[in-house]
């Protein structure tokens, strides 16, 4: 090559190297980071998220933000999937999850800094954070799985800061009520919250403390005929996904007639065939029959003077659903019904929502429907995002029976105890380790911080109060106080805090492992405009390379 250098990538490419690419992606994961931390703790603010269709979402869910943005930077995505893996897995911790992630990759650019390799970074970075979830475990109180009390305050800290927190009193009760209501025991004798049988539904228009719970299902349907009956107190209900009118014949036909006797004979052997289908109906002794294909008008007619109530075009997940609600079984042959097919339950009209309020009357009956009520749709909205998160995390405590004070407190107790750990390990991971311990303290810092107090004050309390040996002390952020946050009622989810630590270390491991970024254009994942200059840090080589287009995430919010 006579000492030319050899080029291998297109004209187009971009490539960042080690120091660079390291301070690159780091930004990168900071930017969204802290991005979402001013909305942790119960005084945490909301986010107004405007997409380009000019839908509105007014949220302070961790996850629901990170997804709603437009985030064009393939290290920042990264930070999103820690989210989204929270999510799916505790339902609850998202923000704490990526909070702590970003102030991990903060330490580690100081540990780049004084000359330690990333491998030594990730090593001691994944002995923590298994000490730490050990650490969690031990501090972690068991609880009574039937305990009430304990698991209405675990979902009332949850919703506590979000939309649901005006009436979260109301909602914990009805929160502690589905989960158990749907509590199964398990073939190993453990019990499992399987909220699979659990739904959701809301309507605008009342207050949120007129939310409620029923043993069954909200079907979003009219009855096919205004004859219908539509009340019933115990009613055998027949699920029918086929459709109750006369098939089509495949060609095209035409038939010719000179007579209209003709014509009226066609019309009534048409009525004929459908009374046939709705005499069959009857002698299966259903009182409702709720189908997922059409009704026939005459067939409506035929039904309705027969007393039995048909609601059309229900929705398929609304039937099968209903077969848990019910005991009942999805049919498709009218010929092959029997009564073991048929469920029973309570049919309820409210003519205000159009829709029917079904209850299961049998003992194997399985599903309830949590009715969330509230003024508009950003309010029902966020609501139903608060009180999902509450329903993983109640449930979880019910499978797992351990909870966690609250306010700071574990992440307190257990950065005390890594410091503590960091002494017995030699090498550089002992540094590693400090700085895993001192990232898990930014969540009592920025709760203090939200709630307008001290956070270097808060923290030093804090520290002295766990030194004293009291591993409950927590940050009361109402008052600036540091108490039992068990005692005052702030009780979390311990799998929830295990999870946020696992997916936190692994993204940040992740994010530290990378010292080269080659991209065939510019360094985003959609290849939009050319990167703005500077960026969140002063990332070098153009900032986050796109990040909505924005220069970074300093327009984001």
């Amino acid at each position: 090559m006579q000492g030319q250098p050899m080029i291998i990538l297109g004209e187009d490419a971009q490539r960042m190297k080690d120091k660079s690419a390291q301070e690159h992606n780091i930004a990168a994961a900071r930017a969204v980071a802290e991005s979402v931390r001013s909305t942790l703790g119960p005084k945490g603010m909301d986010k107004m998220l405007v997409n380009s269709m000019g839908d509105i979402t007014i949220t302070n869910d961790g996850v629901t933000i990170l997804n709603e943005m437009d985030i064009d930077n393939p290290t920042a995505e990264m930070i999103v999937e820690v989210a989204e893996t929270q999510e799916d897995e505790a339902g609850d911790g998202t923000t704490t999850a990526v909070a702590i992630a970003g102030e991990l990759l903060k330490n580690a650019e100081d540990l780049l800094e004084q000359d330690i390799h990333p491998s030594t970074a990730i090593k001691g970075f994944t002995m923590a954070s298994e000490e730490a979830r050990s650490q969690v475990q031990d501090i972690s109180i068991e609880v009574d799985r039937d305990d009430e009390d304990v698991l209405r305050k675990v979902a009332e800290t949850s919703m506590t800061g979000k939309g649901a927190e005006q009436h979260k009193d109301v909602l914990g009760e009805l929160i502690v009520e589905a989960v158990q209501a749907v509590s199964v025991e398990a073939e190993d004798g453990s019990v499992v919250a399987d909220l699979a049988f659990l739904d959701i539904e809301t309507q605008t228009g009342q207050a949120a403390s007129e939310s409620e719970l029923l043993r069954g299902s909200i079907v979003d349907k009219g009855p096919a005929h205004e004859d219908m009956p539509t009340d019933f107190e115990e009613a055998s209900v027949l699920l029918y996904d086929s459709p109750i009118e006369l098939e089509e014949a495949e060609a095209d036909t035409q038939v010719s007639v000179s007579d209209p006797e003709q014509l009226q004979e066609f019309i009534q052997q048409e009525e004929a065939e459908l009374e046939e289908m709705v005499d069959r109906i009857e002698a299966t002794g259903a009182d409702v029959v709720l189908c997922q294909k059409g009704i026939d008008d005459m067939a409506q007619h035929f039904l309705a003077k027969r007393g039995i109530l048909a609601v059309r075009r229900t929705k398929k997940s609304d039937l099968e659903f209903l077969t848990e609600v019910l005991g009942a079984r999805l049919v498709s042959d009218l010929d092959a019904v029997s009564e073991d097919d048929l469920g029973r339950g309570s049919f309820r009209y409210d003519d205000e929502s159009e829709s029917f309020y079904v209850e299961g009357t049998r003992e194997e009956a399985h599903g309830v429907t949590l009715l969330l009520r509230g003024s508009t749709d950003h309010v029902v909205d966020e609501l139903e995002r608060g009180v999902q998160d509450a329903l993983d995390v109640v449930g979880d405590t019910v499978a797992e029976g351990l909870v966690l004070p609250g306010g700071g407190a574990p992440e307190v107790e257990v950065a005390d105890r890594l410091r503590d750990y960091a002494d017995s390990v030699s090498g550089r991971e002992q540094l590693a380790i400090e700085a895993f311990a001192d990232a898990l303290e930014l969540v009592p810092r920025v709760l203090a911080e939200n709630a307008g107090l001290d956070a270097i004050d808060t923290l030093v309390d804090l520290r002295a109060a766990h030194e004293d040996g009291d591993e409950r002390a927590g940050l009361d952020v109402f008052s600036g106080d540091v108490l039992d946050t068990f005692d005052a009622g702030v009780i979390e989810s311990a799998h929830a805090k295990r999870q946020a630590l696992a997916s936190a270390a692994e993204a940040a491991n992740l994010v530290l492992k990378i010292d080269d970024i080659i991209s065939a254009g510019d360094i985003s994942t959609e290849g939009g405009e050319e990167p703005g200059p500077g960026g969140p840090g002063g990332a070098p080589g153009g900032g986050m390379g796109g990040m909505g287009g924005m220069g970074g995430m300093g327009g984001a919010m």
